[in-house]
């Protein structure tokens, strides 16, 4: 007797940049989901109305493909021109795991967050930690892909990670909080 064909399924997190949801350039929930399940992801479902998109793919070249496909779709009917990084939800838990703000006193920062870096980023360890003019932001500690950190508010305003990046790095990034990571792998993980 054969054992029938299973395809393997992962799930991948895409992280897009400057999307938020219904406004200007930005798809509508339904338009973003589609363009995934019209690119090829067997489920497609918008985490939150950041630009956060949880989809299931069979690989990792597979889910490069998807987004790339997915981009071109959502640049031809809203005008989207954003990069977005792709994460499977399994790297995310494990990253997760490690609890990397454990060290972090919450009540003395504003927010503490995880950039996704282009793939031509690099920081270096030694370097860290790295703190904006202000003092607004410190970036305390990186992956090979992402940079952690936490931001302050002083005056009306916190301290921007992705801001602080981009003109750092030269390549776009895009952020989120740590809690909208946290509930992404607690809800799809």
């Amino acid at each position: 007797m054969t054992k029938p064909n299973r395809r393997t399924v992962m799930k991948y997190a895409a992280f897009f940049r400057n999307l938020n949801l219904g406004r200007p350039n930005c798809p509508n929930r339904a338009q973003l989901e589609a363009a995934f399940i019209s690119a090829g992801a067997d489920t497609a479902t918008s985490f939150l109305t950041n630009g956060t998109v949880v989809f299931v793919a069979g690989s990792n070249a597979r889910a490069a493909k998807i987004l790339s496909l997915a981009r071109q779709t959502l640049q031809a009917e809203c005008g989207l021109t954003e990069p977005a990084y792709i994460r499977s939800v399994d790297y995310l838990a494990e990253l997760v795991a490690l609890d990397p703000f454990a060290v972090v006193d919450r009540e003395q920062v504003y927010e503490c967050c995880v950039s996704f870096l282009h793939a031509d980023s690099s920081i270096t360890p030694a370097s860290l930690p790295l703190e904006s003019k202000r003092r607004d932001l410190e970036i305390f500690r990186c992956t090979s892909s992402e940079a952690l950190s936490v931001s302050k508010k002083i005056g009306n305003s916190p301290g921007s990670p992705n801001a602080f990046l981009e003109k750092l790095l030269g390549l776009p990034a895009t952020t989120r909080s740590w809690n909208t990571v946290l509930r992404l792998v607690r809800k799809h993980g």
